[in-house]
């Protein structure tokens, strides 16, 4: 399937991403527990500025506003039955912000966990994830949405029904997990796990990899993991900036953009395809990861002690495939 970003990847051997979608939000006035879906009604011209910011700061993709416009997410704020309105505004403003761009931008429609544990565990079952997942894709697909990104997932099951779903939505889409428990998801997969889910997938995504997780360098022992096999489709790397510090009534993350550059060109370096930031990264650290991207060389595939002495050290000895060597732990740098 041809679509906008199939097409860039075939005439380019990296793609920037945008960054944080929440940090951005409550810079500008989102309060703690609301639904960042909603501003795409009620303040469509703030979605728009969150959107133009990654645009003009050189990102090729970013990704619509709408991570948790699920059913049982948006069930909590009693707008269950906003699904389909809410993700297709969300699209439709990013579809107007892509198209005015005078380039290919790429309009991801974000699509985060449902909150619910999937079954046999908990009780969301297969079928009802499909449902779900489904409703929210048909909603960005009208917007105008030129890919589906589904991120932050930990369980195997729940992005299994979200391929499912995108088939039923004839969408394309990319898929990232993340890797946040001494370097397994929170239900315990690794990066080698997820290589074989999505090379075993009906519908596998165009592009797959790591969103968010336990700071950059964790991330991209990560994304050494994926691609120690061989894998044929692009990797996503999409890193937290630095570490979260409540400051002056506020959550400030301490990466600095020059910190985030490094990150970017050692994502590359790693494997990674598309490379973005996820929670703290701002405008500021996109156009200097950006800037480093288009302007140093790529180099050799780094070693673990190299992603320690520029990023900080593992949260873990171990990213629990059994094949890593821990690199000595220095100047941690803690959750991003």
């Amino acid at each position: 399937m041809s679509n906008a970003l199939s097409r860039l990847l075939e005439t380019r051997d990296w793609l920037m991403a945008d960054g944080a979608t929440g940090t951005n939000l409550f810079n500008m006035g989102l309060s703690s527990g609301d639904a960042p879906e909603m501003w795409n009604l009620e303040h469509p011209d703030r979605i728009k500025t969150l959107y133009s910011l990654a645009v003009d700061a050189g990102s090729d993709i970013f990704l619509t506003n709408s991570f948790g416009g699920n059913a049982s997410r948006l069930k909590l704020h009693g707008a269950e039955g906003q699904v389909r309105e809410l993700n297709r505004a969300a699209a439709e403003i990013g579809r107007e912000v892509a198209d005015a761009s005078g380039r290919v931008v790429v309009v991801a429609g974000s699509v985060g966990p449902t909150g619910e544990i999937m079954a046999p565990m908990g009780p969301l079952t297969h079928e009802l994830a499909v449902e779900m997942f489904h409703e929210q894709a048909e909603g960005l697909k009208e917007g105008g949405a030129d890919v589906l990104w589904l991120e932050t997932i930990s369980a195997p099951e729940e992005y299994a029904a979200a391929a499912e779903a995108f088939k039923l939505a004839d969408m394309p889409w990319c898929g990232t997990m993340s890797f946040d428990t001494a370097g397994r998801t929170m239900m315990g997969l690794t990066s080698e796990d997820m290589v074989k889910l999505v090379r075993g997938l009906d519908n596998p995504p165009m592009a797959f990899g790591a969103n968010c997780g336990v700071g950059a360098s964790d991330l991209l022992r990560t994304v050494l993991g994926f691609s120690a096999h061989g894998v044929e489709r692009p990797i996503i790397a999409k890193g937290n900036a630095g570490i979260p510090k409540y400051e002056d009534g506020h959550i400030h993350y301490d990466g600095t953009p020059e910190l985030m550059a490094e990150y970017a060109v050692m994502a590359r370096d790693c494997g990674a395809t598309i490379i973005g930031g996820c929670c703290g990264t701002m405008a500021a650290h996109l156009e200097k990861m950006h800037d480093a991207l288009s302007t140093r060389p790529r180099g050799p595939r780094p070693t673990l002690d190299q992603i320690t002495a520029l990023l900080g050290g593992f949260s873990s000895a171990s990213d629990g495939t059994g094949d890593d060597v821990p690199a000595p732990r220095r100047n941690r740098r803690r959750r991003g």
